[in-house]
Order: structure tokens, then C-alpha cells, then sequence
């Protein structure tokens, strides 16, 4: 395994992150860093990642573009940008120009926090997902089940844009139900331009008694779905805490795709997202 397509990052001192609340969220509330993620992460065999938004305020994506920039784990940077906003092209290639904008991959949004399903489909959403693909960026999708046909219908609608689905649209895998998640899934999956990550399931299901096996239901429909060359690994760290160490992230994706031959393997663990994230051969260690 060499690249973790999704992990995140965040400084408490510089920002509150608003999503962690409760009692249940309690151990993110605290600083998580490259420097906690590192020894981890390369313990692992990861010598390469994706560092992914957490929040939509425009400042945090500059804020990534200089950590890639100093730090030579990080291989590219899915961000944040108003999609909405008329000058959405003049703001990504801003973005682009900063310090670091060379590490900008992708562009995401919370869509998983939009009360309408449709919003993926709007009209002013449409040209930001036309800028972004204009921008030669990819467009991350963090969703929720019942979004997933609006997903399928924005991609069928810009072919020239790669979309890539995280933590595979959040089955419900503590419930153990497949459906309407499993049909839609493969709707997504029917479309070129789309690909998915191996990524979030720890935290859809049950977080103290989960186990490989529970998962495999969800993680066999996608490799069947979109093909090992279509998949990407991620790890959701620090997110995948709540209920797993990375290693044990790591051990569980090892057990799910053990069955594959050496070359999906590599595809699924490095491949994909080298090629869909455009991470190039990576940087000599400092």
C-alpha cells in the first residue's frame, strides 16, 4: 500500500470544526496532525496521501495547499470553493496560483448536509461542477444513500468530469440492509467517469463490535461494481478512530481485497488514485 486517498487534518486553535458535537464525537475534539498521522501512515507501507476538506469556509484550502507544500506525505489536496459563487473559475484558478496550488487535485463539498437531494442538479451547481472539470480537477462526492441518483444524474451530465465517491455513498452496515443503497451504487458505478473509495465504512457500522465480515457485503458490491481498477483506498482518518486504529483500517481492507491478484491489488492501493488524483511520482523524503 502506498497512497491513502483520504484522510483530514484540523488545528482546534485555528478554527472549531461545528460537526463535532455530542457525546458520541467527543475524541475528535482535539488537534489532529500531520505529524500524529505520519508514523502511522508509514507503519502502513503509505508514503503518499490525499489530504481532504473537513468544513466549507474558503480559508482552510489555502491552508492545505501550504501544508502539501511543506510536507512531503502529502500528495494532493481535495478543497473547498462555493460552487454556487458566479466567478467560480476565476476563484479555482486562484486557488491554483496560491503557494502549494500546484496540490490542488480535487474540489468537495458537504452535500451529505444538504436538506435538498437534488442539489447536485441545480442549475448554478451544474456550471461550478463545469468549472471544476474546466479547471482539469476532480469533483469528490460525500453522500448520503438517497443522493446517490442525483449523483448518477450530475454525472451522466458532464462526462468530461471524474467523480469520486467517498466511503461508497455511507451504507448503512450497522443495519446490515443493502437496498436502495446497493442498486443505486451500481447506477453510479454504470458511468466511466465515475470511481469510488474503500474508505468510511468503520464508521457506518456498529463502532465497537464491527468486523471485516460485516463489512464485505458493501466493500464485494463495489469491487463487482466498478471493477478493483475503479477503487481507490482511503483511510478517513482521524474520522475512522471512532471505531478503528488505522492499522486496523488498513488490516481490514488487506482482508477484503485479499482475493485479488497482484496487479488490482496495486491498482485499488496506488493506481487509482495516482492516476485519478494526478499525484506523479511523489517527492524525495527531507
Amino acid at each position: 500500500m502506498t497512497v491513502d486517498a483520504h484522510h483530514h487534518v484540523w488545528d482546534l486553535s485555528v478554527r472549531d470544526q461545528d460537526w463535532i458535537t455530542g457525546p458520541e464525537l467527543q475524541p475528535l475534539r482535539r488537534d489532529f496532525t500531520v505529524d500524529d498521522l505520519e508514523p502511522e501512515a508509514r507503519a502502513a507501507g503509505v508514503d503518499r496521501t490525499v489530504l481532504v476538506q473537513t468544513i466549507t469556509v474558503p480559508e482552510e484550502t489555502p491552508e492545505f495547499l501550504d501544508l502539501a507544500a511543506e510536507r512531503e506525505l502529502i500528495a494532493g489536496v481535495v478543497g473547498w470553493t462555493d460552487l454556487t459563487r458566479p466567478d467560480v473559475a476565476d476563484e479555482l484558478a486562484r486557488l491554483r496560483e496560491l503557494p502549494g496550488g500546484q496540490y490542488l487535485k480535487g474540489i468537495r463539498h458537504q452535500v451529505q448536509g444538504e436538506p435538498d437531494p437534488q442539489w447536485l442538479l441545480r442549475p448554478d451547481v451544474r456550471r461550478g461542477l463545469t468549472a471544476v472539470a474546466e479547471a482539469g480537477l476532480v469533483y469528490d462526492l460525500v453522500v448520503l444513500p438517497h443522493q446517490l441518483p442525483a449523483c448518477a444524474e450530475a454525472a451522466a451530465g458532464h462526462e468530461g468530469l471524474t467523480f469520486v465517491l467517498d466511503h461508497l455513498g455511507k451504507p448503512p452496515v450497522a443495519s446490515g440492509e443493502r437496498e436502495p443503497w446497493a442498486t443505486a451504487v451500481r447506477a453510479l458505478a454504470a458511468l466511466p467517469n465515475t470511481v469510488c473509495k474503500l474508505s468510511g465504512l468503520v464508521t457506518e457500522a456498529d463502532w465497537k463490535t464491527w468486523r471485516p465480515a460485516d463489512l464485505r457485503p458493501y466493500t464485494d458490491t463495489v469491487l463487482d461494481a466498478f471493477g478493483p481498477h475503479r477503487l481507490m483506498f482511503g483511510s478517513d482518518w482521524p474520522v475512522c478512530t471512532l471505531a478503528a486504529t488505522y492499522a486496523e483500517v488498513v488490516g481490514a481492507v488487506h482482508e477484503l481485497t485479499a482475493h485479488l491478484g497482484a496487479a488490482e491489488r496495486a491498482r485499488l492501493y496506488e493506481g487509482t488514485a495516482t492516476a485519478v488524483y494526478d499525484l506523479g511520482p511523489g517527492r524525495p523524503a527531507t
